[in-house]
């Protein structure tokens, strides 16, 4: 049997299906059933222009994917690690097919690969808008540390500005319908692809620290 490349996908992978599939996903399972033990806040920049944009988030939690897609109410693409499509067996087959079907496709976090490149210019070409979580894994200490340069290296080069995204409120998981925490969602400021590198990690660093309150960590 064939090996599937779950790093590339072209532009006709990113349709009306994937959006379709999202928005179920979000609307009709996500929402309703994670309602019922948070509520969610949602502070968006409205004044965005309609083109596509990396959303470049904290990561806090499984969950983050549904809650990028509720701040943006935009069709999403998003990076996963390709840890994800190694998972033996039926449950990951079922693991690669519906992160695939969501708009996932597979990213090596050690190093950068053309594959990545081409399906994020691809995703761009079909007005899909990138989502990625600089961090590389899920942080639950409440502080911007170090990150992984790779979206700066995207943003450059497909020309897209990136937009911060501060998520907090879920770095534990709640299963009692009496408390229901508040999980706020906010979006930044584009910063523009022109900037140098290190102008780009900064702004973003600075933005979702505080868009989410956490402690601004120093750079070792």
């Amino acid at each position: 049997m064939e090996k599937i490349n779950h790093a590339r996908k072209y532009a006709k992978d990113f349709n009306i299906l994937t959006r379709l599939y999202q928005y179920y996903a979000l609307y009709i399972l996500y929402i309703p059933i994670f309602s019922l033990f948070y509520r969610f806040k949602c502070s968006r920049n409205k004044t965005l222009e309609k083109k596509p944009y990396i959303f470049a988030a904290n990561h806090i939690s499984y969950c983050d994917p549904f809650l990028m897609n509720m701040v943006t109410v935009r069709p999403l693409a998003y990076m996963a690690k390709k840890e994800l499509y190694e998972v033996k067996g039926n449950f990951g087959k079922w693991v690669a097919t519906n992160i695939s079907r969501l708009g996932g496709f597979s990213v090596n976090r050690e190093k950068l690969e053309v594959s990545t490149i081409k399906t994020c210019r691809d995703l761009f070409k079909a007005n899909f808008n990138l989502c990625i979580f600089p961090q590389g894994g899920i942080r639950k200490n409440k502080k911007i540390e170090e990150i992984n340069k790779g979206f700066v290296v995207i943003a450059k080069m497909v020309k897209a500005d990136i937009v911060p995204v501060g998520l907090s409120g879920l770095e534990k998981y709640n299963w009692n319908i009496f408390k229901r925490p508040i999980v706020n969602l906010k979006m930044g400021t584009p910063i523009s692809y022109e900037l140098s590198e290190e102008e780009i990690i900064q702004n973003w660093r600075e933005q979702v620290a505080k868009l989410t309150g956490y402690e601004l960590a120093d750079l070792k």
